[in-house]
Order: structure tokens, then C-alpha cells, then sequence
């Protein structure tokens, strides 16, 4: 075959196509076998540790997801109490129970977020069209007991809302604003809410 022959050209491109391959195939090869290795935990320090009940790419897509949902669902303190009084609309408190218990929203259900679960939320909001209002920590003060502040990126809204979507609740609204416990129209129970 002479130099510069379209055969030649042929045959080089044909060469370099089954090296890529050949590289491709390697590589998947060994990541295979780390992570087969990892999921029988005989890989190294290293390696990544594989958990199939655990899905941190899907839990950030999700996040995203939610989090624009979110966006056009946030109420102010007089829709919140508009929306929360008509049939049907529950107000979901997701903080400890003895956060819940010290002081929460007149009528609201308590499931701790640590406690949402495919059971507890299937049990707790058994429609997933019903209308859930949620608050949180952050959107009180005046009763740092009851209601301690959290970072504002830490606030609970957040997760609650991501889980709630995540499990297939559409129709979440959240408290907006921060509301002084003393100055709202906002009803409350338990040991310490205030008198009216």
C-alpha cells in the first residue's frame, strides 16, 4: 500500500475507532468491578460506597423540581389563614412533637419530618390532592422555645416541602412571611400559646 493511499486513511480512522473502543470497553470494564467490589464492601477507602436505598442525583433533580413548585406557592399570613380555614385544607407541622406540643397552629397535625416515611406521610395525608399548608420555625418569633431559629438555608420549609413533593403531594402551600407570634391573627395551641 502506497503512502497517502485512501486505503491507508481507511485502515488509520479504522484503528483509532477500535482503540477508543478498546478504551471505552477497559474503562467500563473496571468500574464494574469497583463498583461490584464496593457493594461487597472489599474495596478500598477509596472506592465509592454503593447503597441502592440512597439515590443522591435523583434527590437533586427532585430538589429542583420542588423547589420551582414552590416558587408560585408561597402565602401570605392572610391567605394562609383564609386557605387554612376552608374544608378540606390541612395544616402540617413538621416539627418535633415537643416543639408541636409547646406551642403550633390551631388545628394543625404534627408528623415530625424525621418521621416522614412512605408509611407515616400514606397515613398522615392519605390524599394526595388534599390542600397541605405547611409552616415552620422560621416563620415565627417572639417564642424562641417553641419556635428556635434556624439558618435561614436550614429553615424546615425547605425539606418538608421537597419531601411532600417527593412522595407526590402537589398542592403544598407554605407560610411566607416571619410573623411575631403576639402580633398575629394566626390562632395557636398548646402549653404556651398565648392568651387571647
Amino acid at each position: 500500500m502506497r503512502p497517502g493511499h485512501p486505503t491507508e486513511a481507511f485502515v488509520t480512522r479504522s484503528m483509532k475507532k477500535l482503540a477508543v473502543s478498546l478504551v471505552a470497553l477497559l474503562a467500563t470494564l473496571a468500574l464494574f468491578a469497583t463498583l461490584s467490589a464496593a457493594a461487597q464492601g472489599l474495596a478500598g477507602s477509596d472506592a465509592p460506597i454503593i447503597n441502592p436505598a440512597i439515590d443522591e442525583a435523583a434527590y437533586l433533580r427532585v430538589v429542583g423540581d420542588a423547589l420551582g413548585h414552590r416558587a408560585g406557592r408561597r402565602l401570605s399570613e392572610a391567605a394562609f389563614i383564609r386557605m387554612s380555614k376552608e374544608p378540606g385544607t390541612i395544616v402540617l407541622d413538621a416539627r418535633s412533637k415537643q416543639k408541636f406540643d409547646e406551642l403550633h397552629i390551631a388545628g394543625a397535625v404534627n408528623l415530625s419530618f424525621p418521621d416522614i416515611a412512605v408509611e407515616s406521610v400514606a397515613r398522615a395525608l392519605p390524599d394526595k390532592n388534599a390542600r397541605i399548608l405547611i409552616y415552620c420555625n422560621n416563620n415565627f418569633s417572639g417564642a424562641e422555645g417553641a419556635f428556635p431559629s434556624k439558618l435561614a438555608s436550614a429553615s424546615l420549609n425547605l425539606p418538608t416541602y421537597v419531601a411532600l413533593y417527593d412522595y407526590g403531594y402537589r398542592n403544598v402551600y407554605e407560610l411566607g412571611p416571619l410573623i411575631d407570634v403576639g402580633a398575629t391573627a394566626i390562632e395557636f395551641e398548646g402549653r404556651a400559646a398565648p392568651a387571647r
